[in-house]
């Protein structure tokens, strides 16, 4: 899977720009609030149909301009594809794929896939559990079309959940829908749970493995997936889950009321790292939650891999620097095959062997 050629209009710092690419490692340069991300976040957009960065679309269509869009010619299953997304202001985007109009961000699952490796990853085992459900959803949505849509409406149940349990004091009537919302924010629930389970079982068999090669032999890497209550899903269908979820509701329909919160569902999940055995978030020091974490995204390529029959594009954005040589080293080792973009200040960073290209990035222009 493979980005030949990108082409920018209006997006962001970029007024009408066409960068082609090499099926190896690109190393884009250039000095700080100069483009770089801006253009790995392109390639992701168009992946994903979303920003990693938590903005609006609006935010992504040039200071100065009314409209923007993104374009780019990949190759993916062997086969040459056109993908490209519009933007301009008091309308909603548009997403195109080999020039017919899509309906849904959901159509694009599986046409480019990507792994985001950003300095915020490096924070996967010590923050919170958010990051890590962030980073199952990241995968699975565009792993499995049926997964992005689920999470789609999970998030939508949630919020309409979380509103009668805050305003039911105020609205009693509120209550009367309350058993509709639970019926199918478990149905929901369950298919997420259904995917997270398999996803992490995979993740930490390939994690494990790499981060022992990391540490020489010297750590074993465990990661377990964590749902409500003691529900064990793995290797369970949706289907068996959701009898668990309905009582695990039901259990907690009085302290949900009084606590105007929603204590049951697939928003409580977390993945339960350990190191030899020890809880990493808890006693990891700064250099093994590093290593962890780029184990983890590795092994995230690899699942791609694994399931497309080829390598995702692969977006380290900066992250280089914020790794001590060793690491840089073996992330660069292990990242020979498939198509690589490297964001960074300096690209003697990544060593002119591994560079099979070099895109010089200033104030949004490509220097020659």
């Amino acid at each position: 899977m493979t980005v030949n050629q990108l082409f920018l209009n209006g997006f962001r710092n970029y007024d009408n720009v066409s960068i082609q690419f090499c099926d190896g490692v690109n190393v884009i340069s250039g000095r700080n609030a100069q483009g770089k991300t801006n253009l790995i976040e392109a390639v992701y957009y168009l992946a994903t149909g979303r920003t990693f960065r938590g903005t609006g679309d609006k935010d992504l269509i040039r200071f100065d301009n009314e409209r923007a869009s993104i374009k780019a010619e990949i190759v993916s299953c062997s086969r040459n594809q056109t993908l490209e997304a519009r933007f301009s202001h008091g309308r909603r985007r548009e997403l195109f794929a080999n020039g017919v109009k899509l309906k849904k961000a959901t159509e694009l699952t599986g046409r480019l896939t990507t792994v985001l490796f950003s300095p915020d990853d490096l924070t996967i085992i010590k923050d919170g559990a958010t990051v890590r459900r962030k980073l199952m959803d990241n995968c699975l949505s565009q792993l499995r079309p049926g997964y992005l849509a689920a999470l789609t409406e999970f998030n939508k149940l949630y919020e309409h959940k979380t509103r009668i349990l805050r305003d039911h004091y105020e609205k009693p009537s509120l209550l009367d829908l309350l058993g509709d919302f639970n019926l199918r924010l478990a149905h929901h629930s369950a298919q997420l749970i259904f995917y997270r389970s398999a996803f992490s079982e995979g993740l930490t068999r390939r994690a494990t493995k790499i981060h022992n090669d990391f540490s020489s032999g010297q750590e074993e890497l465990t990661i377990k997936y964590k749902t409500v209550g003691k529900l064990d899903p793995l290797g369970k269908k949706a289907s068996d889950i959701l009898p668990y979820l309905l009582e695990h509701q039901e259990e907690h329909y009085t302290a949900e009321l009084r606590a105007g919160l929603c204590l049951s569902g697939a928003h409580k999940d977390d993945l339960e790292i350990e190191i030899n055995g020890i809880s990493a978030r808890k006693y990891a020091s700064q250099g093994q939650a590093r290593t962890a974490a780029v184990s983890i995204k590795l092994a995230e390529r690899d699942i791609h891999c694994d399931q497309l029959g080829e390598y995702p594009v692969l977006l380290l954005d900066d992250v280089l620097s914020e790794l001590d040589a060793t690491r840089q080293g073996f992330i660069l080792e292990k990242i020979e095959d498939g198509q690589v973009f490297i964001t960074c200040c300096d690209e003697t960073t990544v060593g002119a062997k591994r560079s099979g290209k070099t895109i010089k990035i200033e104030n949004g222009k490509l220097m020659t």
